[in-house]
């Protein structure tokens, strides 16, 4: 069945949530360049400007949200989290966590090289979702439709804190306490390939100051850190 079928386009809607009125720009923030590169006269765009506008789109929820959820966070503290929350890696997630990708238009290419699974592939494209119900809806659809998807993650991320930098920090204060680096061994990886759980600990000086566990290595890596700053400063 194409990917573009009405019964495949109406499962995702019931996936994502919203339903378009205008279904051919869902379809164009589904198709790749290199599926419209190879079917010039199937498609005559594709999903870069989508995305661009989607990207602006997100830019602009997040920083609107945190702005209206706390008088405390300063511009910079916006900022930061901002550039946690819109960052590739935690796009590709979502995308992965609604199963995006088996909707995206690909040429044989990228379809033979697992593009359906590709990190860039799949923020990008969640990104031209984005925009495509941005023109689509309007703003507060548009807001509407980012939150249902990220409202939990960005509360999550505020109450841990992990959008701040402890990894600079703990490597600031080893260098100062110890006069080295820390060390991060990653001790277990589990579950399946797009949702494994990493679990690191730190050391310094061969002992074991903090560990974590997240959704990949450097989100692991920030818990471990996090805890190993708590442990140095409380002692």
């Amino acid at each position: 069945m194409p990917v573009s079928s009405s019964r495949n386009l109406e499962t995702l809607e019931k996936t994502l949530g919203y339903s378009f009125n205008d279904r051919t720009l869902l379809i164009e923030a589904l198709t790749h360049r290199s599926y419209h590169h190879e079917n010039p006269e199937k498609t005559s765009s594709y999903n870069e400007r989508l995305e661009f506008i989607g990207d602006s789109v997100l830019g602009l929820v997040v920083v609107e949200y945190l702005f209206l959820y706390s008088q405390d966070f300063s511009e910079s503290e916006m900022s930061e989290i901002k550039s946690y929350i819109v960052r590739g890696s935690l796009l590709s997630e979502i995308a992965a966590d609604i199963s995006l990708g088996r909707y995206v238009r690909l040429g044989k290419g990228e379809e033979e090289t697992g593009g359906r699974t590709k990190k860039s592939i799949l923020a990008n494209t969640m990104e031209a979702v984005f925009g495509a119900v941005y023109l689509d809806g309007g703003y507060e659809a548009a807001r509407n439709f980012v939150l249902s998807l990220l409202r939990e993650r960005i509360l999550g991320v505020i109450s841990s804190g992990q959008y701040h930098n402890f990894k600079t920090e703990l490597q600031e204060e080893s260098q100062m306490r110890f006069g080295m680096l820390p060390e991060y061994r990653i001790v277990s990886q589990e579950g399946e390939e797009h949702r494994k759980t990493f679990t690191v600990e730190v050391f310094i000086a061969g002992k074991r100051f903090g560990k974590g566990a997240g959704r990949n290595k450097k989100e692991a890596q920030t818990f471990a850190a996090k805890e190993a700053m708590e442990r140095l400063q409380g002692s």
